[in-house]
């Protein structure tokens, strides 16, 4: 399209203009811009007036890339003067921000455009001329793809004025993947309307478009928290952490100026420092490193994600399985088009050159406890605070550490509480808590887990662990699995506590009353919505069945037929609707048993024997307690027919319900009491549709089924789902009554159990290092206290009544009288003083 110069152009106005064309006519034959219209799917730009494009900060490529694109859309054009405006530069852009130098350019100290000051004023003393203002952003190598190569994810674009060298790098590698996106114009005449001088109108404008520039490119590669030294000068400078600087100096009579430099050393431990250059980088790396040990990675439910997430605070709590699960979201989120988060990372990460990666990648640090030091608290939660107001998405794990058990672990209050903190203090951007559910069919750190459980110390983090990526590198770890749970929306849960919330934080000088309630309910349902979104794979099923078997073999007709019905015991309520299940069949999944060498087979006329490879069935303990929870209620009730003929409905509800408080808090099960027992009654209508169990002509006595001759077999392994659980809690209930009410502490109890459920291992074989995991029993006994079944005396003794032996009699009676006098016979005294154990006789 032929250029039409303006009369008034001066000869090198022309000269400038003709050097300009040209070099847009080079830029033209790589760059090819595609044009993004605004929220209402146009340009927002009218031809019929004058026109200021005002871009972000100056780019001579950038300028060139506007020109041609408003050259084909028939719109005002940037390089030629704007319509009605005379004593301005001979065009039609300006910018907030430029870099001033010949060699060493640094950012301009203006705190407004010239131009665009010069256009207010002439647009101000004439009243006729209605000037458009258009924000326009140039986006070059916005968001490549993971498999685009490391030299256009280096040069992609981030919160930096780019150098010139730079910017020629980033057209040249990225110059296909530009955007222009015009947004919705500011109308001169309307804000003259509104009263203002000019002066005034130029600040208001300037600030409108310096908001809207940051929306956008927050939008398009995330949020600017690259400056990590004014992250920390507003931390330190905050009221909470000068008054928590005053009270050290004070309490331990030091120089105001070194308690305000330790806060610093705080700040400078924690913070994260961002870099979206490395994320690129990381991307492109680790999607390398998951095609190489990874089979796959299955996502689940990320498409309604963006939609819920919409206008929240996005908060992500996975559960944690392993060091790969942090890696591995921040990857799918990324891929799925969000900003990857901050993550909260246990200090003993911060290890030299992986420490400094993961604080770029995004990890901010946090010491397992803190309670005693408050300055440290203090820097942490303002950190918190600061990024969490800004709009940030920030990853934590509430269970403090990884599971050693495939369990999820109690939650930790700690982070939940800070953050629900956070935003009572200033609730404008409302939270939305994403429970994330992550599974695995091989675990990288599954051998240090089984030696952690048999009683080895932890080994902590250290460089060399680094060197270990080579070896996992070289085999293969099934697929992964990741899906998104129910999100939980904090209003909605702070307005079940209090619907007039936000009066009450107004008005209280203090944390409000139901602040614990909120907090205990809050990590209860994160938990609960994370096992409700379960992926079973085929790992899990065979875990599952097999291990619920004395050799852990099963003939491979009887395998087939237990596989399948674990399919339709999961795919049929009451199984959670979240919950996804392998497309794999009952064959297939044996197949793929083999492919993942974790089956044998042994032939035999008879048919042959499948069976876990020797070295496999500890590890594959994992994986069946991964998704224990969903066979929980079949398994119930399985239970009652180990010993058991025939059990009535009555019986088998009454003993369910007693318990089920206890199943609710290691399980974290999706039913409350009433849905508990309707829940109970359709997991017995399944076992009576696929001729498992049978009923009585009157409806009320349940029968192992007679025209089914695998019944027994396939019940006593679905019994094994829930068996060592029920027989953990009689464990710690015998402890109990054998040594009686007022002589164990809590520490005694939970050293009694463990050393009752280890020998009863070995005796019986379990071979199941979690069957004798502190942590379950330590639960279990929490769970105990808090609902007063148990209290501690003035020695801090346990004492109990007879309301234990009704949860004895009810395990008793599922697991049956043999089973309960070995453990009774197994239970040790503790080794009391002789006056004391006189006494509890």
């Amino acid at each position: 399209m032929p250029m039409s110069f303006d009369t008034k152009m001066t000869f090198i106005d022309k000269l400038k203009l003709r050097w300009y064309l040209l070099l847009r006519w080079i830029l033209s034959l790589w760059v090819k811009p595609h044009i993004h219209p605004d929220a209402d799917g146009n340009t927002g730009v009218s031809s019929d007036r004058p026109v200021l494009y005002v871009m972000d900060f100056y780019a001579l490529s950038s300028v060139l890339i506007l020109d041609r694109c408003c050259e084909q859309n028939k719109l005002a054009r940037p390089l030629l003067p704007v319509a009605g405006i005379t004593q301005t530069p001979k065009r039609s852009y300006a910018a907030l921000k430029r870099l001033r130098g010949l060699f060493l350019r640094r950012p301009d100290p203006r705190s407004h455009s010239t131009m665009l000051e010069q256009v207010i004023e002439q647009s101000w003393a004439n009243p006729q001329l209605d000037v458009q203002i258009v924000p326009v952003t140039v986006m070059v190598g916005q968001r490549p793809a993971v498999d685009s190569g490391l030299t256009r994810i280096i040069f992609s674009e981030n919160w930096e004025i780019a150098s010139r060298a730079r910017r020629l790098f980033s057209t040249l590698v990225n110059g296909r993947r530009t955007f222009v996106q015009f947004s919705r114009p500011i109308s001169l005449r309307e804000l003259a309307k509104e009263g203002l001088d000019s002066n005034v109108a130029l600040r208001k404008v300037s600030r409108i478009l310096r908001v809207h520039f940051k929306r956008v490119r927050t939008a398009a590669i995330g949020p600017d928290l690259s400056h990590r030294r004014t992250v920390v000068n507003k931390i330190i400078n905050s009221p909470t952490v000068r008054a928590a600087i005053e009270e050290k100096a004070r309490r331990e009579d030091i120089p105001l100026a070194k308690a305000r430099k330790q806060a610093e050393e705080y700040t400078r431990e924690i913070a994260a420092n961002y870099s979206y250059s490395f994320i690129m980088v990381a991307v492109a790396l680790v999607s390398w490193f998951w095609n190489r040990i990874y089979n796959g990675i299955k996502t689940n439910h990320f498409e309604s994600f963006p939609h819920q997430a919409l206008g929240h605070e996005v908060i992500y709590v996975p559960c944690h399985r392993s060091h790969i699960d942090y890696i591995l979201l921040s990857y799918l989120v990324h891929k799925n088009g969000s900003v990857p988060p901050h993550i909260a990372a246990g200090i003993n990460l911060n290890l030299p050159v992986i420490g400094s990666w993961l604080r770029r990648g995004g990890a901010f640090y946090l010491r397992r406890t803190f309670r005693s030091h408050k300055l440290y608290a203090a820097v942490f939660y303002e950190y918190l605070s600061t990024i969490q107001s800004q709009g940030v998405s920030i990853e934590y794990f509430i269970e403090g550490t990884r599971s050693r058990t495939g369990r999820l672990l109690p939650p930790k209050a700690g982070m939940l509480a800070m953050s629900v903190r956070s935003y009572l203090k200033a609730p404008l951007r409302p939270i939305m808590f994403q429970p994330v559910y992550i599974g695995y069919e091989r675990l990288v750190e599954g051998d240090s887990y089984t030696t952690e459980l048999s009683g080895k110390a932890k080994r902590s983090e250290r460089l060399s662990d680094l060197t270990k990526v080579f070896g996992i590198a070289r085999h293969n770890y099934g697929e992964a699995h990741v899906s998104l749970g129910q999100p939980i929306y904090l209003d909605e849960l702070l307005g079940e506590h209090d619907p007039q919330w936000r009066d009450t934080i107004d008005n209280a000088s203090d944390k409000p009353a139901w602040m614990s309630a909120v907090i205990d309910d809050l990590g209860r349902n994160i938990m609960t919505h994370i096992n409700a979104s379960a992926d079973v794979n085929p790992v899990n099923l065979l875990a599952l069945v097999l291990l619920g078997t004395p050799r852990h073999a099963l003939g491979e007709s009887l395998l087939l037929t237990q596989i399948s019905l674990y399919k339709n015991l999961l795919s049929q309520k009451p199984s959670p609707e979240r919950i996804t299940l392998t497309a794999r069949n009952a064959e297939e999944t044996i197949r793929y048993g083999f492919d993942m060498s974790i089956l044998n087979r042994q032939v035999d006329t008879l048919g042959d024997i499948i069976s876990i490879k020797p070295d496999r069935a500890i590890g594959l303990t994992y994986f069946r307690n991964n998704v224990a929870h969903l066979m929980a209620l079949p398994s119930l009730v399985a239970c009652c027919f180990l010993e058991h003929q025939k059990f009535s409905i009555s019986n088998l509800r009454r003993a369910a319900i007693g318990l089920q408080p206890f199943l609710q808090a290691e399980l974290f099960l999706p039913w409350g009491q009433r849905e508990f027992t309707r829940a109970l009654d359709e997991s017995i209508e399944q076992l009576v549709r696929y001729k498992l169990l049978s009923r009585d002509k009157g409806g009320k006595m349940l029968s192992v089924a007679i025209d089914n001759p695998d019944a027994s077999m396939q019940l006593s392994i679905l019994a094994h789902s829930l068996l060592q659980t029920v027989q953990r809690y009689l464990i710690t209930i015998s402890m109990l009554t054998h040594n009686g009410s007022g002589t164990l502490s809590r520490a005694e109890l939970e050293r009694l159990c463990i050393q009752t459920a280890q020998r009863i291992s070995m005796l019986h074989a379990f071979n199941a290092p979690d069957f004798y995991d502190r942590a379950l029993f330590k639960g279990f006994i929490a769970q105990l206290r808090k609902i007063g079944f148990l209290t501690t005396n003035k020695d801090n003794k346990l004492e109990f009544d007879q309301r234990l032996k009704q949860i004895s009699d009810d395990a008793r009676f599922i697991l049956g009288e043999a089973l309960r006098h070995e453990i009774y016979q197994q239970a040790p005294i503790s080794e009391q003083p002789a006056e004391a154990q006189a006494g509890d006789s």
